[in-house]
């Protein structure tokens, strides 16, 4: 993910932009992680305008697993 983070920000960026974030999102029946990665030597992140802040890991880890958990009993309740 650090590759392709460093890759936007030397080649993709315009003026003016913020550095970029990779936010890695995987989800299994027995595990779900939450990553960020950040450009090198950046320790803060920029959420949108849109935002008020950007979630912490353990937020986006329990908003993943809810949402598994909400998929899993729509796929049972179909069957």
């Amino acid at each position: 993910m650090q590759m392709y983070v460093h890759y936007y920000e030397r080649e993709l960026m315009n003026e003016g932009d913020n550095p970029p974030i990779g936010i890695v999102l995987c989800a299994d029946k027995s595990e779900s992680v939450v990553k960020y990665t950040l450009p090198e030597n950046e320790t803060q992140i920029f959420a949108s305008k849109y935002k008020l802040y950007l979630p912490s890991e353990e937020e986006l880890l329990q908003e993943l697993q809810r949402e598994y958990r909400a998929l899993e009993y729509d796929k049972e309740k179909s069957n």
